[in-house]
């Protein structure tokens, strides 16, 4: 199983870490795991603990990091949410209706608590726009108490616990836990939230277009190789749809004719109009993203895989830029 992380902007997204997980039934085989070439100093850590390795290695990079989502699977991971926290970064991370809300009043279960929401308390918000157009749902969310012993007096944060309800099967309800900056709005929330699909576009589009999921590798070093190039290959991707999209509305905005010129406004008595000025159009070259297709792999006959091959899923977190970046 891979653990992922994409960055996420208004101009673009793309997949930027990774790390392999392996299992304890791996890391405890050292023979096993010096037939696959997994180096003697790789023990086991859990994927909440790669995936804070990952947010660690993004901050240390310089990324410019706002905010942060991310699955139940690293959601309900205390030592995430906190290392987020203790680096300044907000978060609305999805956890498990079972996830336990702990304050001195006592301890509830998330569920519990959204089920005793007021039903004036849910707000029909958009999460973002997906294929078919605003991912409208109804949405619940409630301020919880600062932390006496992690947060400053005043706070800059505030945590929050969320829900989001499903329209047509009003049953069908997620359940998140976010931190924010005082002052943020519901909706903001529900956009960051939202933003966490940004990922599987990145998969779908890496798989697509740069065979992310095509290998089949034996040894550890494969596993990094082929996934870090079919990364690069994506990120270079994303980086020229960005850079002709900005062309785009730029030439957009330099072509866009001067007031004048529009025939609005008459010529001066005793004058002739001016005839329309002609300027050469601007050159720009031309940047193109060139879709590839999946091929089938050459004419070779089958190997028989040893028990030592490695096999992935993914699992995945998003990095955003700014605030009021869409998704």
């Amino acid at each position: 199983m891979g653990v992922f992380a994409a960055y996420a902007t208004s101009s673009g997204r793309a997949l930027v870490d990774r790390e392999l997980y392996l299992p304890k039934a791996w890391t405890s085989d050292r023979e096993r795991c010096r037939a696959a070439k997994i180096p003697d100093e790789r023990g086991f850590a859990t994927r909440g603990e790669l995936a804070r390795d990952i947010v660690r290695r993004c901050l240390a990079a310089g990324l410019l990091v706002a905010w942060v989502t991310a699955d139940e699977a690293y959601g309900q991971d205390w030592h995430f949410r906190r290392l987020l926290e203790q680096a300044g970064v907000g978060y609305v991370v999805a956890v498990p209706k079972s996830q336990q809300i702990k304050s001195l009043a006592g301890i509830w279960r998330i569920d519990q608590l959204i089920d005793n929401a007021p039903a004036d308390a849910w707000q029909r918000l958009s999460c973002g726009d997906g294929a078919k157009g605003p991912r409208i749902y109804d949405w619940a969310a409630a301020k919880l108490p600062a932390n006496l012993v992690f947060d400053p007096d005043p706070p800059t944060h505030h945590r929050w616990v969320m829900a989001r309800r499903s329209l047509s099967d009003p049953d069908q309800i997620a359940y998140y836990l976010a931190y924010a900056p005082v002052g943020i709005e519901i909706a903001e929330l529900a956009r960051i939230a939202g933003s966490r699909w940004a990922i599987e576009e990145c998969f779908q589009a890496a798989e697509n277009e740069c065979g992310l999921d095509q290998y089949e590798v034996r040894r550890y070093i494969g596993w990094y190789r082929h996934i870090t190039l079919a990364m690069l290959a994506h990120a270079f991707l994303a980086a020229l749809a960005a850079q002709a999209h900005g062309e785009a509305r730029g030439l957009q905005k330099r072509i866009s004719p001067h007031p004048a010129q529009r025939g609005g406004d008459p010529a001066p008595a005793g004058r002739s109009p001016a005839p329309p000025t002609s300027r050469p159009r601007p050159r720009h070259p031309r940047a193109e993203v060139v879709g590839l297709e999946k091929t089938p792999p050459g004419r070779r006959p089958p190997l028989s895989l040893p028990k030592t091959q490695l096999r992935t899923r993914t699992a995945a977190g998003v990095l955003t830029d700014c605030p009021a970046a869409p998704a």
